[in-house]
């Protein structure tokens, strides 16, 4: 029996085969995955509107993956999202970056993306991606 916080055995074996640079994406009930996530592998986990949120399995990530750096797709009018507070704090010695959506739909896309994780979430622009770090 797994002990870390994340037991889904798609996203674990996924991640066993992630070096460092590799990239995890995570996003909300609204974002187009099949379309926007490359050739990562694809796991679908919304149950229901809103469960499990983005903070769930960016919580449940932490407890197993060591992560470098972080990108979140931000407004256009540049304003700070309240799911973009709650990654801060969440990644508190992580570089945190943000783009547009569309830019973040092409880096979304990227050959690096390893793993790509759909949630229930329904707050707008909550979408990040994550580097992983071996430390």
């Amino acid at each position: 029996m797994l002990k870390n916080s994340c037991i889904n055995p798609e996203i674990i074996s996924t991640l066993s085969f992630c070096g460092h640079g590799d990239k995890i994406l995570i996003v909300d009930g609204n974002y187009p995955l099949a379309s926007k996530s490359g050739n990562a592998k694809k796991v679908y986990l919304g149950v229901s509107k809103g469960l499990p949120t983005i903070t769930d399995v960016l919580k449940a990530l932490t407890g197993s993956v060591n992560f470098e750096a972080a990108e979140v797709m931000m407004p256009e009018d540049g304003s700070t999202t309240e799911i973009m507070e709650e990654v801060k704090t969440l990644l508190p010695k992580v570089k945190i970056s943000s783009c547009s959506r569309l830019k973040f739909y092409e880096n979304a896309c990227d050959d690096s993306i390893r793993l790509a994780i759909s949630t229930g979430e329904q707050r707008f622009y909550g979408c990040i991606i994550l580097t992983v770090f071996v430390a």
